[in-house]
């Protein structure tokens, strides 16, 4: 027999914050497959394109709020399709600059016109809109901030964003 467990009500907003998540994220994914890539994938395609300067992997890394070696992982997963190229910075030999490619411009291209997604946001008022960027914005400092507390060793590698 199992015991009933009663959940708070931020317990409860945080298993909806986390299913509504889930559900969109594959959606996307979804979505995204039909132009070869994945949401990371997307990711860095687009910091790439935006960015002023050349980015490395761990800037990337920052950029995403994503472990520098998962992102060099995905950045090298990358360039063996195509989409970016790496080449050793001049100036600091021990660097990577990562550049895109032609495939990954046209890989950022149908990124970009896949909105059946991102547009599911238009159920949506101008208000809610609002509303949510300013949720968002919240729970992102405060998920910052809990992740800055939350570093085991105040003397291990700092954490990137």
């Amino acid at each position: 027999m199992v015991d009933n467990i009663e959940l708070t009500e931020n317990q409860k907003n945080w298993l909806r914050l986390e299913t509504i998540m889930a559900v969109m994220e594959r959606a996307r994914s979804l979505e995204l497959a039909k132009s070869g890539i994945n949401i990371p994938q997307a990711a860095v395609l687009y910091g790439l394109k935006t960015s002023a300067e050349p980015l490395t992997p761990m800037r990337l890394a920052r950029m995403m709020h994503k472990q520098p070696h998962t992102v060099s992982a995905l950045v090298h997963r990358m360039e063996s399709q195509g989409l970016v190229s790496t080449k050793k910075d001049m100036k600091r030999k021990n660097w990577l600059r990562v550049s895109l490619t032609k495939k990954g411009e046209e890989a950022l291209k149908s990124w970009a016109s896949a909105t059946t997604v991102p547009d599911s946001l238009n159920v949506l008022s101008k208000k809610e809109v609002e509303a949510l960027q300013t949720i968002t914005r919240k729970l992102h400092n405060r998920g910052i901030e809990l992740l800055r507390q939350m570093q085991p060793d105040p003397y291990a590698e700092p954490l990137f964003w």
